[in-house]
């Protein structure tokens, strides 16, 4: 079994991300057919494994992690996929745990993975949910994964696409993808799940024009976080509000017209009733044909992100293009040539 490149020792200063990277680096790689046999066998090692062998940037890693996946597949879309997007400090963590709480006392196995591009900036957000759901976390039918920091929304969400396969290869029936960036993440993780649920709180200020429109749109239920106590009359406020600006809204392409709850994630109040909808969601698409249509259309979508995500890597990695971008990018600045022009420059080098 061969050995990875080792570096003698670790530099003095070096932060914890890069004592990670360095302690992988001194582990023997696994081969495929024994992480495959381990993934089947539902052992959350070889799953933890098999994810950051997806993770990995090196290239000698990505043969080998198409190769997983591809074994893994016959295995795969057996799992509910639900997303769940919402502002920081909605409660996304709490309601997380709350739900896969729920649904493993009802006998199934959930996985917890993220989205959130802008790791690489905060590196702090997602990090701390291991932490927030403490009796999740501890539960033996319980995964849960950060995200991956990436500089780009499609390389992180790939990694997640192909993340979610390995996790319906070692068994697990219910797969949460959380957003925790801002932006487009929404439309990534609404790109890869069957069910799109919108967390929110009561007196934001925003009730009436929702988060941004394209969201709202997206979302197959809207549900009102820490509806209890002193906040319990603003939820039922801000619950109404919401249904009315739904109806504005034409009917999605399943014929479903979205749904508005309450529930408080720290008490555990209505999270059963949030289940109950999505199951009602399910048997409702499942009936129409309209869940086998979405996951062949996220298939479709995901290969050609697939595909522009690879033409840029291949365009950055151009060794010619590594040697003249920053004189391109500096013409530019300096009004020497037009960013087309320049553009036109570089993708003429990237075709020799």
């Amino acid at each position: 079994m061969e050995h990875q490149d080792q570096p003698s020792k670790i530099p003095s200063g070096t932060n914890q991300d890069t004592i990670n990277r360095f302690k992988k680096l001194q582990q023997k790689e696994v081969s495929i057919p024994d992480l495959f046999k381990g993934i089947i066998s539902q052992n959350t090692t070889s799953l933890s494994k098999g994810i950051t062998l997806v993770e990995s940037t090196q290239e000698k890693h990505h043969k080998k992690a198409q190769e997983l996946i591809e074994k893994c597949l016959p295995l795969a879309n057996n799992s509910i996929r639900i997303g769940v997007t919402g502002v920081p400090g909605v409660g996304k963590s709490t309601f997380i745990e709350a739900l896969g709480n729920l649904l493993i006392a009802k006998g199934k196995k959930v996985a917890v993975l993220a989205v959130d591009p802008s790791s690489t900036i905060s590196r702090g957000s997602i990090l701390g949910d291991k932490t927030r759901m403490e009796s999740l976390v501890r539960s033996p039918k319980a995964f849960i994964r950060p995200s991956p920091s990436g500089n780009s929304l499609g390389g992180v969400a790939q990694k997640t696409r192909e993340s979610i396969i390995l996790c319906e290869a070692t068994g697990y029936d219910v797969i949460i993808i959380e957003t925790v960036g801002v932006g487009q993440s929404e439309t990534a993780v609404h790109g890869m799940v069957d069910f799109f649920l919108l967390l929110k709180l009561a007196g934001a200020g925003d009730e009436l024009q929702g988060i941004k429109r394209g969201i709202i749109e997206m979302a197959d239920a809207i549900v009102i976080n820490k509806a209890d106590g002193d906040n319990l009359k603003s939820a039922r406020e801000a619950k109404n509000q919401f249904r009315k600006a739904l109806h504005l809204y034409p009917l999605a392409e399943n014929s479903w017209s979205p749904e508005v709850l309450m529930c408080s994630a720290l008490k555990n109040i209505g999270i059963d009733e949030v289940w109950k909808l999505i199951l009602r969601y399910l048997e409702v698409s499942y009936n129409n044909g309209y869940f086998e249509k979405n996951r062949i259309q996220q298939n479709k979508f995901w290969l050609l992100q697939t595909i522009e995500e690879q033409l840029k890597n291949s365009f950055y990695n151009h060794p010619k293009i590594k040697e003249v971008l920053s004189d391109q990018i500096e013409a530019v600045q300096q009004h020497k040539i037009t960013p087309f022009a320049a553009a036109k420059h570089l993708l003429s080098i990237n075709k020799e």
